[in-house]
């Protein structure tokens, strides 16, 4: 067992056991209050470029197994853990979670006072960190930048279509998981991912009848060039943006985002529906959140906010079929509450198709 450390830009060095692949790795480090769903977190490309702490004490109980990955690899800079479990218990599990991060050559560590770090995390904000073996680094590891590229790298490369009897999704993949695509799929919709940067006359050939915009990682003004495509396509078909989407949708018809402090990541945060004064229980993993203050109110409405930081959760816009939402209605880890709003997007659709039916209630 060798000994690793986790170094805060901070100044705070966190001591642990090494797990996973011995490297040494920087990123942004981020926090998640999930107690289950840990192979569903360290595979959801938002997480790209970031150095994950589990809140959870007990991490690995039940293994990995091969259905619940969101994705094929794990994109994450590296994870750290309290308890890692060596001797996980499931049917289902085919192998352990340190085996599975060395497999996949991501660095973690195990042993460490994760409370601690989510307190340090709480208080000053996220920051760049570092997974190394010393707890001595050089000055000049806080100053190279981060990369900002990490769209680019966990989107699809090519365009593929998924088979299906009713309404044509294109979903726009900046990062999307899994679950997104089965809540499609199993409404029985079509669906063809295209890579994040796919101009308007390419998604137009394809001939849909709806667009999602999926979730991902890092800034989304980072892709601030892509604003003009987004809105073109967004005004053409409806729309439905989740997460990243949703920032993109807000920022390409004018609003602004801004940074949290520390994020929200977890399964249990608090919605309020404005309609109706309901409050859902969503899953979260975002950084950056679009300014209350800056949403057009005569041509957006605020569908959703949020209960804990009153921070702006989901949009409709008042005259185009254009919804959006914060927070993640596949859920997966999390509670599937606000699942419903796949089942809306997809009427939504045959409704424009003039296939109009009931609307869907809850």
């Amino acid at each position: 067992m060798e000994k690793g450390y986790l170094l805060l830009e901070s100044g705070d060095v966190f001591p642990g056991i090494c797990v996973g692949k011995h490297k040494p790795v920087t990123g942004e480090i981020v926090f998640n209050t999930s107690m289950t769903g840990y192979q569903e977190i360290m595979t959801d490309p938002s997480y790209a470029g970031q150095i994950m702490t589990f809140c959870y004490p007990l991490i690995g109980n039940y293994g990995v197994n091969e259905q619940d990955s969101e994705k094929e690899t794990i994109h994450m800079q590296g994870a750290v853990f309290s308890n890692l479990c060596a001797l996980p218990s499931h049917f289902q599990s085919i192998k352990t979670v340190d085996r599975w991060l060395k497999q996949s050559g991501v660095p973690g560590l195990a042993g460490v006072d994760t409370r601690a770090i989510v307190k340090r995390v709480r208080k000053k904000g996220t920051m760049k960190a570092m997974i190394a073996d010393t707890p001595d680094v050089s000055a000049e590891v806080w100053n190279r930048p981060l990369s900002a590229k990490w769209v680019a790298r966990v989107s699809a490369k090519k365009i593929r279509t998924y088979e299906g009897k009713g309404p044509h999704v294109v979903l726009i993949d900046y990062g999307y998981k899994k679950s997104m695509l089965s809540a499609l799929l199993d409404g029985g919709c079509k669906v063809t991912v295209v890579p994040y940067n796919t101009p308007f006359d390419t998604v137009a050939s394809l001939h849909p009848d709806g667009i999602m915009l999926s979730n991902g990682p890092g800034d989304p003004m980072q892709l601030s060039d892509l604003f003009g495509t987004i809105r073109k396509i967004a005004s053409a078909y409806p729309t439905l943006g989740i997460c990243l989407g949703h920032q993109l949708i807000a920022l390409s018809f004018g609003a602004k985002t801004g940074k949290l402090l520390f994020g929200h990541r977890g399964a249990n945060h608090p919605v309020k529906e404005t309609d109706t004064g309901r409050v859902w229980i969503t899953s979260q993993n975002h950084s950056y959140v679009v300014e209350k203050d800056s949403v057009a109110l005569d041509a957006f409405d605020l569908t959703y906010l949020n209960v804990n930081d009153g921070s702006v959760e989901g949009l409709r816009h008042r005259s185009l079929p254009i919804e959006t939402v914060q927070f993640h209605p596949e859920a997966h880890p999390g509670p599937d509450d606000t699942h419903p709003v796949f089942a809306r997007f997809i009427e939504t659709i045959k409704k424009n198709k003039g296939e109009v039916r009931h609307a869907f209630t809850y």
